[in-house]
C-alpha cells in the first residue's frame, strides 16, 4: 500500500519545520545541544540551570538539616568531682519539633490542595534524666550514657486550601505529641596520676 501525496507533503512539512527551528536556535539536529552545553559549561564554569521542584529542594534541607544537626551523638568531656550534679541542659529547639512531625502538611500542590500550620504553640516537658553506669563503647572507650528524653507538645491551627475546582478553606485545631531524645556520652575520668 503506497502512502498518500497529502501524507508524504506533511512528512516534508514537518521535517522542514523540525530542520529550520534547529538550525535557527543555534543547535544541530543530532548532538548539537549537548555541544553547546558543554561550551556554556566551559563558558560559565558550570552546567545550565536545571530547575528543581520544591519537595525535591525541601528533601534535601530536611536531610541536610537531620545529619548536620540532629543526628549526631556528641561525646562530653569528664565532669570534674565525683557528685558534680549532672543534668540535661538542651531542650529540644523549635526547628527541631517542628521537624519532627508527622509529614502531613507538606504543603501539597498549589492550587488544589495547599496544607499550611498557623499560630504554632509548643510545649517542652523533661520525662528522663538519667546517667548510666561507666562501660566501654567502641571508638570512645570508657564512657557513661546521659538520657535524656523531652515530651514535646505542639499545637497549632492546620488549613487547607485549595482554589480549584472548588474553592474552600478549612481550618482545624491540631494537638501533636513528638517525644525527642538528646543522648550524649560523658568520658569517664580515669585514676587520678601520682
Amino acid at each position: 500500500m503506497f502512502p498518500t501525496q497529502r501524507f508524504v507533503r506533511q512528512l516534508m512539512l514537518v521535517a522542514v519545520i523540525a530542520t529550520t527551528t534547529t538550525l535557527s536556535s543555534g543547535c544541530e539536529l543530532f548532538g548539537g545541544f549537548t555541544v553547546v552545553a558543554f561550551n556554556l559549561a566551559r563558558f560559565w564554569g558550570t552546567t545550565p540551570l536545571i530547575p528543581v521542584p520544591s519537595y525535591w529542594s525541601q528533601k534535601i534541607e530536611d536531610r541536610y538539616h537531620m545529619e548536620e544537626y540532629y543526628l549526631k551523638v556528641p561525646i562530653l568531656d569528664p565532669v570534674e568531682g565525683e557528685n558534680a550534679p549532672i543534668f540535661c541542659m538542651d531542650p529540644p529547639s523549635p526547628d527541631e519539633v517542628v521537624r519532627s512531625l508527622p509529614d502531613d502538611t507538606s504543603g501539597g500542590v498549589a492550587f488544589l490542595s495547599e496544607t499550611s500550620r498557623n499560630n504554632v504553640r509548643i510545649v517542652v516537658e523533661p520525662i528522663v534524666d538519667r546517667l548510666g553506669e561507666c562501660r566501654f563503647y567502641p571508638m570512645v572507650g570508657p564512657a557513661k550514657l546521659h538520657s535524656c528524653h523531652y515530651k514535646c507538645t505542639v499545637y497549632f491551627e492546620k488549613t487547607i486550601r485549595s482554589s480549584w475546582p472548588v474553592p474552600f478553606s478549612h481550618t482545624d485545631q491540631v494537638e501533636d505529641v513528638v517525644y525527642i531524645d538528646h543522648d550524649h556520652l560523658i568520658r569517664c575520668a580515669g585514676p587520678a596520676a601520682p
